[in-house]
């Protein structure tokens, strides 16, 4: 039987709770052509449910083919853009902000990241990420790699990173404050933590949600449930641990999307550098329905020993994904 793992019981009910019990409320959700649409925490803002990596927008080897890519998915109703300071040089922005152009930038929530450790450095990534971007504000800016302990407390130093954003925002650059981390749950949780003690209510947080998360360093067992409770719009990312999960034949990168959708997330960014993956993302969220405990059951027994060590997870158990780790200048 599925569920006569204790332990899998244990999981399959954790699951459920993030997810069916805590689904998305009807009035948070709805449909307009085949996309999905979400409301992103306590912000009131309307996503789509698919987010566009940004990562992948500097994969393709001519620039034509990634503008292309991002007006597309712009097209078929994807509005949530990912992107960061630092992805592929800062070529990711720049080939965003000119996919952005002709009136794109009006249609689409975007999201963009900074490795700043300190105000200043904060202060000149934002100002770099407008000009690639070519906008004069981003939707929401978040502190990418909440990957250490001692991140949370970078981040609320005196002279740190928060002090710039706030000005920031007071100045119009950006609208909304979010962080971002692929190591361990528990780091997003202290993050939560000092924010409380500073009085501080971050609008978005984005992690690793997939079918192997589940099982090892869970951010969905962990994570999800206490960003909910405190109307934190939940982003999920590497929704198919960086292509492991297809590759090893443990799920479809359609069951893949439809296990991160299923959670109680605001978004799922998926990366897309070529069409077919886009219109697999967009086919997953055309087709997407809850899922089933049988079906849910059936998805995380298929994942679990391959999820047990980690190693399909590498952003988690490896230096391999920490750019801020390799490129310390970044963190200024």
């Amino acid at each position: 039987m599925p569920n006569s793992n204790p332990q899998r019981r244990e999981i399959l009910g954790a699951l459920l709770g993030a997810s069916l019990a805590s689904a998305i409320p009807a009035a948070a959700q709805t449909r307009s052509g085949g996309m999905l649409y979400r409301t992103l925490g306590r912000t009131g803002e309307r996503v789509s449910a698919i987010g566009l990596g940004g990562y992948h927008m500097g994969v393709p080897e001519a620039e034509r083919d990634a503008i292309k890519l991002v007006r597309t998915a712009v097209d078929q109703g994807i509005t949530f853009l990912d992107n960061c300071w630092d992805y592929h040089d800062g070529k990711s922005e720049v080939w965003m902000g000119k996919a952005l152009r002709d009136g794109y930038r009006r249609k689409v929530f975007l999201m963009t990241k900074f490795d700043g450790r300190t105000k200043q450095s904060t202060a000149r990534q934002i100002d770099e990420s407008l000009q690639r971007l070519q906008t004069d504000r981003v939707d929401l800016m978040q502190y990418h790699e909440n990957i250490r302990m001692e991140d949370p407390d970078r981040f609320f130093a005196h002279d740190g990173p928060l002090e710039a954003l706030l000005e920031a925002k007071k100045a119009g650059k950006i609208r909304y404050i979010g962080f971002t981390g692929h190591k361990d749950p528990a780091v997003h949780l202290r993050m939560l933590e000092v924010a409380e003690q500073n009085g501080f209510h971050f609008d978005a947080a984005q992690m690793p949600l997939n079918l192997l998360d589940a099982h090892f360093r869970s951010f969905a067992r962990l994570v999800v449930p206490k960003l909910v409770a405190q109307g934190v719009g939940v982003l999920g990312m590497k929704p198919m641990a960086f292509g492991n999960l297809p590759q090893h034949g443990l799920a479809t990168g359609t069951e893949c999307l439809h296990y991160a959708l299923n959670l109680p997330t605001s978004v799922v960014i998926t990366g897309c550098d070529n069409m077919e993956r886009l219109q697999q993302a967009l086919e997953a969220a055309r087709t997407f329905q809850p899922l089933t405990e049988a079906q849910l059951s059936a998805l995380l027994a298929k994942t679990r020993n391959a999820a047990l060590t980690g190693k399909l997870e590498p952003f988690k158990t490896t230096s391999q994904f920490d750019g801020t780790a390799q490129n310390l200048r970044w963190m200024g």
